[in-house]
């Protein structure tokens, strides 16, 4: 089970950090997704984090304003969002899947097992 907080209301330019808390399997090998939505579009692989490849991955759209992190200890992962503008609104949610997959596929939503609930973020002035 994955759940997903951390959300809210935020200006332009603000910063808010999402946490996403597994139960039921761990972390160690598990591959961990942020994905976004808006209605009426595709989700949109955010960011990826996992030990099985030696970086974490990010979109063009976040390069430089997003930090994945995970801690072990908490089984959670949390993805750092610095600087939001108003394309950043949507609803983000964490996903995972146990086992690897080829790098070109780890921000691609199908491939992911477990997903949380979703948690708002809405970048408004």
């Amino acid at each position: 089970q994955l759940q997903a907080s951390g959300g809210g209301v935020v200006q332009p330019g603000g910063s808010l950090r999402l946490s996403c808390a597994f139960s039921g399997f761990t972390l160690r090998d598990a591959v961990v997704g942020w994905f976004r939505q808006v209605p009426g579009k595709e989700r949109e692989g955010v960011s990826m984090i996992s030990r099985l490849y030696g970086n974490p991955r990010y979109a063009d759209s976040v390069k430089g304003r997003f930090t994945i992190s995970r801690d072990e200890s908490k089984n959670t992962v949390y993805l750092q969002m610095n600087n939001l503008n108003l394309e950043d609104t949507a609803t983000y949610f964490c996903a995972a899947r146990e086992g690897p997959l080829v790098w070109s596929a780890t921000l691609t939503a199908a491939h992911y097992d477990y997903w949380g609930q979703g948690t708002q973020v809405t970048v408004s002035s």
